[in-house]
C-alpha cells in the first residue's frame, strides 16, 4: 500500500525531504534553548551572594547569553517557517497527484472494472479519502518527524541535567503506549465501517440531485429527506463512537503531564532543599540539582509530553487515514481488464461485423450467459435493425462491437479482424454509439458536438446537425450554436438531446454507427427523416438501430429479433411480418390506430412544437 501511494509524490520529493530537514533543525534548537537558559540561571545564581553581585562581568555574560538565545530563537523560527512552507507544498501537491492518478486510472477502466465501484464511492475516494491521506502525509513529513526527535533530544537533555530524576519521564511512556494501542484497536473497525456509509450518503445526494425533477413531480421530497437523514445519521453514529474513543487521548495525556510535573516539582524541590541543608554547593558537586536545572527539567518534561500528545494526534489521524489509503489503493491497484495487444491493428478496413458463435456473461462468477450462441454476419454499409423485449440483451450485443466487454466464448470481428487484435482507441474511433440516455456536458453546443471531432469546422457541425435533424431547433436559439448547455443537458428536451448526440456521433465519421434506442424521444416523422439522411449521406457506414418501434427499423436491410439473449429470427420487414409471430404481434399492436398517431405527429410538426417537451 505504501509503495503504491508513494508513486504519487513524484515532483514533490524535494519539498518532502526539505520539510523534515528543517524540522530537525528546529527541534535541535528548541532543545538547546532550555539548556542555555539553565546555564544563564545558574550563572546568575553563582554571581549573586546574599543579594550582592560578586562577579563584575555578570552583565556582559547576561548580554552574551541573551544574544545567543535571540539568535537561536530566530534561527528556530526560520527553520519552523521553512518546514511549514515545504510541508504545505509537498502535501497539497501530493494530494493533487493522487487525485489525478485516481482520475486517470478510472479513465483506463473497462466497463467491467467500473462495475466494481459505484459512482458515489469513486467520488468519495477522490475527495474525502484523498483529504484524509493528505492530512496524514502532512503530519508524517513534519509532525511525525518532530515528535520522536523532540522526545529523544528532550530525554537526552533531561538525563544530562536531571540525572536519575529523568526516569520519571520514561516511566510514563508504557501506560501511554497502552492507551494508544487500545484506541487503535477499538477505532479502526469503526473507521472501516464509516467510509462505506459515506458512500451511501453520497449516493443519496447524487440520486436526489440528478433526479430532482422526478422527485418533485412525484412529490417525494419528504421521502428523500428521510432517506438522506438515515444515511447522515448512520455516518454520525459511527463517527461519534470513533471520536468518543479518540477523545481518551487528551485526558490520558493531561493526567500524565500533571503527574510528571507534580513529581518533578516535589522531588526536585526536596533534593535542592536537602542539598542546601548540608551546604552542598555547585562547585563541590557539579551534578547536584539547581533551581535552573529543575526549572528547565520541567520544560523538557513539557516538551516530552507535548511530543507524546502530538504523536497521539498523528496516531489518530493515521488511524483514520489508513482506511482511506486502502480504498484509494483499491482503485490504483485495479488492473484494466481490457488492453490493446502488442502489434495491434490501427486501421479498420470497413464496417463489416461478424459474431461467430458468441456467448457472453458480465462476470466469471455469473451463473448464466446474457448472450448465448450468437451467430450474425453484417456486411459493410448494411442497415440492421434490432428489436426485442426488455432484458433481451440488445445493448449487451452491441457493446461487444466496440469491445467495451470481451466475449466469454467465440469471436467478434470488425473489418475482418477479431476486435481483440485492434488498438482500443483506433477501434472505438471507428464505432460511434448513441445511447438512449446519452450525456451532454456543460459548455456550448459547439463544444459538445466537437466531442465527436475536435477539429471539426463550423460547416461540418452544421452539416452533421442537419443530418440529425437538429439544425432547425438550434437556429431557433438566440445564440444558435454558441448556446450554452447546462450540466447534463438540463436546458434542452430529451428529443433535442438525442439529436445533438446523433450529430456528435456523425462527426466522428465512423465506419459503424450504433443507435441504441436513441430516437425514442423524437416523433416518428423526425425519426424517418433521420433514417432517410443516413441512407442518402452515409451509405457506406454500417448502421445498427436498436428500437422499440417497428417503424424505426422497417426499412432496414435486415431486422434481428432477440429474446432472452438469443437471436430467434433474422429477416426483412416483410419476411418477418408474414413468418415471425413475435414481430407480427409487435407491429400489429403498435400500428393499431396508426392513422391517428401519424396525424398527431403531423400536427405537432406543423405547429413547430417540441416533440419531447
Amino acid at each position: 500500500m505504501i509503495k503504491t501511494l508513494a508513486k504519487s509524490i513524484r515532483e514533490y520529493k524535494l519539498p518532502s525531504i526539505l520539510s523534515p530537514l528543517f524540522v530537525s533543525g528546529e527541534v535541535v534548537l528548541e532543545c538547546l534553548i532550555p539548556f542555555i537558559i539553565a546555564r544563564l540561571v545558574d550563572t546568575i545564581e553563582q554571581s549573586v551572594k546574599d543579594g550582592v553581585v560578586v562577579d563584575q562581568n555578570l552583565l556582559g555574560k547576561i548580554l552574551i547569553f541573551g544574544a545567543i538565545l535571540i539568535g537561536m530563537s530566530l534561527l528556530s523560527l526560520a527553520c519552523g517557517a521553512l518546514a511549514g512552507m515545504f510541508c504545505a507544498k509537498a502535501a497539497s501537491g501530493y494530494a493533487k497527484n493522487l487525485r489525478k492518478d485516481l482520475y486517470y486510472k478510472v479513465q483506463e477502466f473497462s466497463f467491467e472494472n467500473i462495475d466494481k465501484f459505484s459512482t458515489p464511492s469513486l467520488v468519495t475516494r477522490m475527495t474525502t479519502d484523498v483529504n484524509n491521506v493528505q492530512f496524514a502525509y502532512m503530519m508524517i513529513i513534519r509532525t511525525a518527524i518532530r515528535s520522536p526527535m523532540m522526545m529523544v533530544f528532550s530525554f537526552i537533555m533531561a538525563f544530562a541535567m536531571g540525572g536519575n530524576l529523568a526516569w520519571i519521564f520514561v516511566a510514563v511512556v508504557p501506560p501511554l503506549a497502552a492507551v494508544l494501542f487500545f484506541i487503535m484497536w477499538k477505532a479502526m473497525p469503526l473507521f472501516h465501517r464509516v467510509f462505506k456509509k459515506y458512500d451511501n450518503l453520497n449516493e443519496s445526494i447524487q440520486e436526489n440531485v440528478k433526479g430532482i425533477r422526478v422527485v418533485k413531480s412525484y412529490v417525494r421530497e419528504e421521502h428523500e429527506k428521510e432517506k438522506f437523514d438515515r444515511a447522515a445519521t448512520d455516518v454520525q453514529i459511527d463517527f461519534t463512537k470513533a471520536e468518543r474513543i479518540l477523545a481518551w487521548n487528551n485526558p490520558a495525556m493531561q493526567l500524565c503531564f500533571y503527574g510528571v510535573l507534580s513529581s518533578i516539582l516535589f522531588i526536585g524541590s526536596y533534593l535542592i532543599l536537602k542539598a542546601a541543608n548540608v551546604d552542598l554547593i555547585l562547585a563541590a558537586d557539579p551534578n547536584a540539582l539547581t533551581v535552573g536545572k529543575v526549572s528547565q527539567l520541567i520544560v523538557y518534561g513539557m516538551q516530552i509530553l507535548m511530543s507524546l500528545m502530538m504523536f497521539s494526534m498523528i496516531f489518530a489521524m493515521v488511524t483514520m487515514s489508513i482506511e482511506s489509503a486502502r480504498r484509494i489503493c483499491e482503485v490504483l491497484q485495479e488492473e484494466p481488464t481490457l488492453h490493446s495487444p502488442e502489434n495491434a491493428i490501427h486501421e479498420v478496413a470497413d464496417g463489416s461485423i461478424d459474431f461467430c458463435d458468441v456467448s457472453f456473461k458480465y462476470s466469471a462468477t455469473a451463473e448464466r450467459n446474457v448472450l448465448e450462441d450468437i451467430e450474425l454476419h453484417i456486411q459493410s454499409g448494411e442497415t440492421i435493425g434490432i428489436i426485442g423485449g426488455t432484458g433481451s440483451s440488445k445493448t449487451s450485443l452491441v457493446n461487444l462491437i466496440s469491445r467495451l466487454y470481451d466475449v466469454t466464448k467465440g469471436r467478434v470481428k470488425v473489418g475482418g479482424h477479431d476486435v481483440r487484435e485492434y488498438d482500443l482507441e483506433s477501434l472505438r474511433n471507428q464505432v460511434a454509439v448513441v445511447l438512449q440516455k446519452n450525456e451532454l456536458f456543460s459548455g456550448t453546443i459547439k463544444d459538445n458536438l466537437r466531442w465527436g471531432n475536435p477539429d471539426a469546422t463550423d460547416e461540418e457541425l452544421v452539416e452533421a446537425c442537419k443530418l440529425a435533424q437538429a439544425d432547425e431547433f438550434i437556429q431557433s436559439f438566440p445564440d444558435k450554436y454558441d448556446t450554452r448547455i447546462e450540466q447534463g443537458g438540463t436546458n434542452v428536451s430529451g428529443g433535442q438531446k438525442q439529436r445533438l448526440c446523433i450529430a456528435r456521433a456523425l462527426l466522428k465519421k465512423p465506419k459503424i454507427l450504433i443507435l441504441d434506442d436513441s430516437t425514442s424521444a423524437v416523433d416518428t416523422h423526425t425519426d424517418a427523416l433521420i433514417r432517410k439522411a443516413f441512407r442518402e449521406y452515409i451509405p457506406s457506414t454500417t448502421k445498427i438501430i436498436i428500437a422499440q418501434r417497428t417503424s424505426s427499423v422497417e426499412d432496414a436491410d435486415r431486422i434481428v429479433i432477440m429474446e432472452a439473449g438469443r437471436i430467434v429470427a433474422v429477416g426483412t420487414h416483410d419476411e418477418l411480418l408474414y413468418h415471425n409471430p413475435i414481430y407480427t404481434e409487435v407491429y400489429t399492436t403498435q400500428n393499431k390506430g396508426g392513422k391517428a398517431i401519424s396525424s398527431l405527429d403531423q400536427m405537432n410538426e406543423e405547429k413547430g412544437g417540441d416533440d419531447n417537451g
